[in-house]
């Protein structure tokens, strides 16, 4: 029997309930009360109550003795396989290394398009500077900010911008601004930002396409502003957009089975 409308949209809104409380728990939130799910979700006590019940029967959520939940065994699979699905060929784990040794030790990232208002960090080969910003390996990030949504926005819709721009609480006039932004990345096939996400946090980023010219991802240069003076990024440019087409020709996101 097929479900109505009605029933179907309940079921997703189910899911994106659930997807949110999950998302509570990172590297700063290994645990959580009952009442921090209920404050963090904004949702009814019943409702969480009901959502961390089906949660733990499949194995995601786990009660530990003094009563704090914790993500669930069963995460521990689909973590596996995500693993699999991202681990860097050894070929383009090498790029980045290349990439960053050749800068001076700044780290290098690879970004991807996440949904329509966010990035995530699925590769990166730290750099070797004592002072230095870091991003962790699934960190999820703004993508109305940065020189990687700068380039991952270069060949998107005047939709998908404002979607983007849309979530940044920068007011009217910011969709523009992205806007402009990305049009300035797709004319030269890189980008460049100075304190957008954070203050004192520097960027460089180019294009990593597939094999019809069209973005998959953007690799980029990132650290204290400082360091990223205008000199430099000039220097760091050929290097990077280099290391861009490298990437690029490995051909190794999407690709994988």
């Amino acid at each position: 029997m097929q479900s109505s409308p009605a029933e179907g949209g309940e079921a997703v809104r189910s899911v994106t309930r659930a997807l949110d409380l999950l998302a509570l728990f990172d590297d700063s939130h290994r645990s959580r009360s009952m009442r921090e799910l209920i404050t963090g979700t904004g949702l009814a006590k019943t409702t969480v109550v009901r959502l961390v019940a089906t949660l733990e029967q499949r194995g995601l959520l786990w009660t530990r003795g003094d009563g704090r939940l914790t993500p669930g065994a069963g995460l521990l699979r689909w973590a596996r396989l995500a693993l699999d699905a991202w681990q860097l060929p050894p070929e383009a784990a090498e790029c980045l290394r290349d990439l960053s040794e050749a800068v001076g030790g700044e780290s290098a990232r690879i970004y991807l398009r996440q949904g329509g208002t966010s990035r995530v960090c699925v590769a990166q080969h730290e750099g070797t500077q004592q002072l230095r910003h870091v991003v962790r390996i699934g960190e999820e990030m703004p993508l109305w900010a940065g020189a990687s949504s700068h380039v991952l926005l270069a060949s998107c819709s005047v939709r998908e911008v404002h979607v983007a721009a849309s979530v940044a609480g920068r007011g009217p006039g910011f969709e523009s601004i992205l806007a402009e932004r990305a049009r300035r990345a797709a004319d030269q096939g890189w980008a460049v930002s100075h304190g957008e996400r954070e203050d004192g946090v520097s960027a460089v980023a180019a294009p990593i396409t597939d094999t019809a010219g069209r973005t998959v991802a953007a690799v980029a240069l990132g650290g204290p502003t400082t360091r990223f003076t205008e000199e430099r990024i000039e220097a760091f440019l050929p290097v990077l957009t280099t290391a861009a087409g490298r990437l690029s020709d490995l051909q190794f996101i999407g690709g994988n089975t």
